[in-house]
């Protein structure tokens, strides 16, 4: 499909080159889970400045995560006033703003007065996990996946919301009135960028919607039995939109008022689209503060048989959803920074690679982060993080190697289980996200798989996709063959360890997986 363009360039009369006339950028804002961005795309895809800010990690007890909604919108105010000022342009010379998002993360907000009614609660937050089983208790687990394609967990918005109406006083008897409403983190900066309280747009896209546990699958609306069985009113929800279409235009006295906003995407949708992994069997898998693996399916949905998500990859406006596989791993980039803040262990991220690279091998230790539980392809909650095979030799070198090799390992947990599902063999691995850099990281993860991981030359996909789902919608991006055109490889990673050893560590990665299992019971908080 070809997209209508509404900014053209104009030939100057004495012949000596194309003027541009129109604006010449995509800006993509990108809220993720320890920061948030803005990064000005030019029409090849390069990036050409990016402003960025990292927010707080508010952990009131151990399972529980919060953000800061106000922190939040005030870094995306600054640092999109960067990312302008670092390019040396204006609000004139931008297309159109894509917003992109960690996705099941929960904010609910006074519609009157735009003030949260408690902190946001994050993707990783595990306290609903009592009322996750309760519900399970009718139906088990996959009790709701026939409509939703997700597992119950802790994981998804629901539960999130819920709480904040059971604990928060007088929260739901306000949301009943119609006075509250609840977005994803992307609902809750269109609605700032918008106009807020007056008259600021309150609407998601798919690819969120369809991470909250209450849209369905195949209708792409809110549920009513759904939203029933978690006690959401359907007053509070936003309107599901496409993830490439105009949305509005920035208001207020925003450094982008007038800007339109034509394009949402879910994080690792948003890199998924940014990887040009746009038809089925198409793949990628983003190392960010977890790690996200996308599988297209199409226009069919796939039901897994092996711990995966099915859920919506993209839509265009106008066009049938297309849909994906996906396997969730909660915590991979984020042991890095547990052993940089609360071990001590490096002074920033970028020593881990150095350290784990002064010994050969992982000196018989593992770690396994199932700080959360763990998800994909496991979902098991009762799980909790746990080193094991540690013996007097072992040294920081050897556990900076573990805390890398852990990421390795769980990837190819997911891996297999894609291709139990779909009976393909995965060829090569693409890959994206700031782990990416670790080229040890890298080599050991191609010598877990037995197959090539190739990383692109922009391998800041997320904000990306962002950008080219918001320049598809406005003209500024013909269709997605001119954005297939654009990707480069940069790096290529292909297996060097014997197999017989590679399948070795293997096994006793899934030895270690087990001695996590079971641990929270009635005497674990």
């Amino acid at each position: 499909m070809r997209f209508p363009r509404l900014f053209r360039n104009e030939t100057r009369p004495d012949a000596e080159g194309p003027l541009d006339v129109g604006p010449q950028y995509v800006m993509a804002i990108d809220q993720g889970t320890t920061s948030t961005r803005a990064i000005v795309f030019d029409h090849a895809g390069a990036i050409v400045s990016t402003g960025q800010l990292e927010h707080r990690q508010i952990l009131p007890r151990a399972g529980w995560v919060e953000h800061d909604p106000h922190e939040i919108w005030a870094n995306t105010r600054r640092v999109v006033g960067e990312a302008l000022t670092r390019a040396d342009i204006t609000r004139l010379q931008i297309a159109a703003v894509g917003i992109t998002n960690q996705r099941e993360t929960t904010v609910v907000w006074n519609r009157h007065t735009g003030e949260p009614v408690y902190n946001a609660i994050v993707w990783q937050d595990t306290r609903t996990q009592h009322q996750v089983d309760a519900l399970a208790a009718d139906g088990g687990v996959d009790r709701f996946q026939f409509k939703t394609g997700l597992p119950l967990a802790t994981y998804f918005s629901a539960t999130k919301i819920a709480w904040i109406l059971d604990n928060v006083e007088g929260a739901r008897e306000r949301a009943e009135a119609g006075d509250l409403l609840f977005g994803t983190t992307d609902s809750w900066l269109l609605w700032h960028l918008t106009g807020g309280t007056g008259g600021g747009l309150h609407a998601t896209d798919v690819t969120n919607a369809s991470r909250t546990l209450l849209m369905d699958l195949d209708t792409l609306e809110w549920d009513e039995e759904l939203l029933a069985a978690f006690g959401v009113p359907r007053a509070m929800m936003p309107e599901i939109r496409s993830s490439s279409e105009l949305y509005g235009t920035v208001g207020g006295h925003s450094l982008l008022t007038g800007v339109p906003i034509a394009g949402i995407l879910g994080d690792q949708q948003a890199a998924t689209f940014g990887q040009a992994a746009f038809e089925k069997g198409e793949s990628k898998n983003t190392y960010g503060t977890g790690n996200f693996i996308i599988v297209g399916t199409g226009t069919e949905r796939v039901a897994s048989k092996h711990g995966l998500i099915t859920t919506v990859a993209y839509r265009l406006d106008g066009q049938p959803p297309r849909y994906a596989l996906e396997g969730s791993i909660a915590v991979t980039g984020s042991l890095v920074q547990w052993v940089r803040d609360n071990l001590g262990m490096i002074a920033s991220a970028a020593e881990i690679e150095p350290l784990a690279a002064a010994v050969k091998d992982n000196g018989g230790a593992y770690i396994v982060p199932a700080f959360s539980g763990l998800f994909a392809p496991y979902w098991r909650p009762d799980a909790r993080g746990a080193v094991v095979g540690l013996t007097q030799f072992v040294t920081k070198e050897h556990l900076a190697r573990a805390v890398l090799e852990a990421t390795a390992f769980q990837t190819r947990d997911v891996i297999q289980a894609v291709e139990a599902d779909t009976g393909v063999t995965v060829p090569e691995l693409r890959v994206d996200g700031g782990m990416t850099v670790n080229s040890l990281l890298m080599q050991f993860q191609a010598d877990m798989l037995g197959v090539d991981v190739v990383r692109p030359v922009i391998v800041e996909t997320t904000a990306l996709g962002a950008a080219y789902a918001a320049g598809l919608a406005v003209g500024f991006w013909s269709s997605l063959d001119e954005l297939k055109g654009q990707w480069r490889e940069d790096a290529r990673w292909s297996p060097m360890m014997p197999r017989d050893e590679a399948e070795r560590l293997y096994r006793n990665w899934r030895k270690a997986v087990k001695r996590t299992l079971d641990w929270v019971d009635d005497d674990v908080e």
